[in-house]
């Protein structure tokens, strides 16, 4: 509902938003049930229907109904501290399950591609502007990046820990 805050929008625009701003690396978004989602909000007074467009590109606004809900679960994601779902914790977690030749090549392997990661995301800094990106979509790629930088970290103490038998 977010991305209609400044006007209608069809479907394939709303998806071009959230790309942009980088949903994909802190929501759960299917893009090809966006155009269902809308049509679902629709229904539930959320969203209205601007024009039906050709070809399928039906524009949607949001109603007021549709802005006082947005902002409701706004503050409550403000304030509602979660844990963090990733199943990297389920691998650590199970670490013991496995060789250490093995636990160490995907150690390796994992610290690579979260360097590699944490060198490109540092790199995007202040690139989505130039196509639109509010300045802020900045802040939440270095949070992530952030949250990427912990886990290298983490992965840079163990490696010695487990060549010395000391994990796990």
């Amino acid at each position: 509902m977010g991305v209609l805050l400044d006007g209608p929008l069809h479907g394939y625009e709303v998806r071009r938003k959230l790309e942009l701003w980088g949903a994909d690396s802190w929501a759960n978004v299917a893009y090809g049930s966006i155009y269902h989602g809308l049509s679902k909000m629709a229904d539930e007074g959320l969203l209205e229907i601007i024009e039906s467009g050709k070809g399928g590109k039906t524009v949607y606004g949001i109603t007021q109904a549709g802005r006082d809900h947005f902002y409701f679960l706004l503050g409550e994601y403000w304030c509602d501290v979660k844990p963090i779902v990733d199943p990297f914790q389920v691998a650590v977690t199970f670490m013991d399950r496995m060789s250490e030749g093995r636990l160490l090549a995907l150690m390796h392997e994992r610290t690579q591609q979260l360097t590699a990661t944490v060198g490109m995301m540092a790199r995007a800094r202040g690139g989505k502007q130039g196509f639109g990106a509010p300045r802020h979509v900045d802040e939440s790629l270095d949070m992530i990046r952030s949250m990427l930088q912990v886990q290298l970290d983490w992965l840079e103490q163990a490696i010695p820990r487990v060549k010395d038998n000391d994990l796990p």
